[in-house]
């Protein structure tokens, strides 16, 4: 009788809540993300803001934080008058998305467990946020799927992931021991705790969506150049004038698929 293969299991921070905040939320490569997730997602975040907020002829949004980590997104929602439901396998990152919550004073329905599962308990959603997750999942095109499935006909998937592209470049440019093992496609998981083991290929994640009625709505690069830069160039160079020309490849179709993270704005079409 064949044997089955253990089913893969997706990665739990619950012992590096506080070394993934110090290398990654708390630092200018972690604003920069930010600020362009802010972006791409601005039009739903307040579509016809004004200064009260969104305007009374704006629904709230139903959103879906799937693996929230410490939920600066979904609280930005929140802070926006629209409803959010956040979900993480770490019990210890989402009780720090709770207490940030609790700390503005927002509401929002947490639940602890991984996003394939909670899914078959959810509604359908007019947002679903997936990010920095995908590259962490021992099965990430089932654990999409089922998560992509929870966006409402003409709603939105704000999907960001590490890109393995970047990873080939990256390890390529450093050389050494790492060239036969980039050859041999070897070089995965062999990286620091905070380096996640399963990054995925853009072009092939596009074809997913496309193939399971999404429409892409946006497309960006994030980090496009920093993180090929050594230690001793980036000090060399002005921080300002490095985002700058970030911001200005971040988009354009032959530099964004290189970069370490990809993020996508799809909408699922409309029957």
């Amino acid at each position: 009788m064949k044997k089955t293969s253990p089913k893969k299991a997706d990665r739990n921070f619950d012992k590096l809540v506080d070394k993934f905040e110090a290398k990654i939320y708390n630092t200018v490569k972690g604003e920069w993300r930010l600020k362009l997730l802010k972006e791409d997602l601005a039009n739903l975040h307040s579509p016809e803001k004004n200064s009260t907020g969104l305007s009374e002829t704006t629904a709230p949004l139903t959103v879906w934080d799937a693996g929230c980590g410490f939920a600066q997104i979904s609280q930005w929602f929140a802070e926006a008058g629209h409803q959010t439901t956040l979900c993480d396998l770490s019990h210890q990152m989402l009780i720090r998305a709770q207490r940030n919550f609790e700390e503005a004073e927002l509401e929002a329905t947490f639940i602890n467990g991984p996003a394939q599962e909670v899914a078959e308990t959810l509604p359908e959603f007019d947002l679903v946020l997936f990010h920095a997750v995908l590259e962490w999942l021992g099965e990430p095109k089932e654990t999409l799927k089922a998560v992509v499935d929870k966006v409402k006909p003409g709603g939105h998937l704000s999907l960001l992931f590490y890109n393995r592209n970047s990873v080939v470049i990256r390890n390529t440019l450093r050389g050494g021991w790492r060239l036969p093992y980039i050859l041999n496609d070897e070089y995965l998981g062999k990286g620091k705790k905070l380096t996640p083991p399963n990054p995925q290929i853009p072009e092939e994640v596009l074809q997913w969506l496309e193939k399971w009625g999404f429409e892409i709505e946006v497309h960006t690069g994030i980090r496009v150049f920093h993180d090929y830069m050594t230690h001793e160039v980036l000090e060399q160079s002005d921080l300002d004038d490095l985002l700058a020309l970030e911001y200005r490849f971040c988009r354009e179709p032959t530099y964004r698929n290189m970069a370490r993270y990809i993020h996508i704005l799809a909408r699922k079409v409309e029957s």
